[in-house]
């Protein structure tokens, strides 16, 4: 691979390591090259970012590297937080939320098995959030993690109470599981669009 490929994969590995970062070790052992290969692409990458009017800068904290935003732009980032459309969440995540919010406790493969696809990167999302929240585990095999609506949920969707929540028909028995998703999620997004609005 020619330096500049690498300076792109090494870019990349570290946006997709997020806020946990990765060590040199790390990297390189994922990128099949030396260590001093990584920190001399490490050292390059930081001038790059450093000599341009680029929004991203490389950080190194207790040997660890991060990519993340520069320290001067922090006041648009703030802005863009508070923006009402920057807290809405995608289909995947509503959906998600409606199964746990109607179902709960439930595990995330039951989850997935409602709404036929997998949900880690929803159900990620909505802990980060504090919608939901692990409330214990199932007994049996590997005693997978329960889920339920976590603390923020009911004030996100302005309810007093779970008991708020719009009555699911009598039939959902017989409707498909993929229907029955499609139901939790028009009602959670009815919900939130209401929200918002007030």
């Amino acid at each position: 691979m020619e330096i500049s490929e690498l300076k792109g994969l090494l870019e990349g590995l570290l946006f997709a390591c997020g806020d946990e970062g990765a060590t040199i070790k790390q990297l390189a052992n994922v990128m099949d090259v030396t260590t001093s290969s990584v920190e001399h692409l490490l050292e390059e990458l930081k001038y790059d970012y450093e000599h341009t009017e680029r929004g991203m800068m490389v950080i190194q904290s207790n040997g660890i590297y991060h990519l993340t935003t520069k320290p001067e732009h922090s006041h648009y980032f703030k802005k863009l937080l508070e923006t009402p459309q920057a807290n809405r969440l995608s289909q995947a995540g509503l959906e998600t939320l409606a199964i746990i919010a109607y179902e709960q406790p439930i595990t995330r493969v039951e989850i997935e098995e409602i709404r036929g696809v997998n949900s880690d990167r929803p159900v990620q999302t909505l802990l980060a959030k504090s919608l939901i929240e692990e409330v214990g585990r199932r007994d049996g095999v590997g005693r997978p993690v329960l889920f339920g609506t976590g603390k923020d949920f009911l004030t996100y969707f302005g309810l007093t109470s779970l008991n708020e929540l719009p009555p699911l028909p009598e039939n959902t028995e017989n409707q498909s599981l993929e229907q029955e998703a499609d139901l939790f999620f028009d009602r959670f997004q009815e919900m939130e669009e209401d929200n918002n609005r007030s």
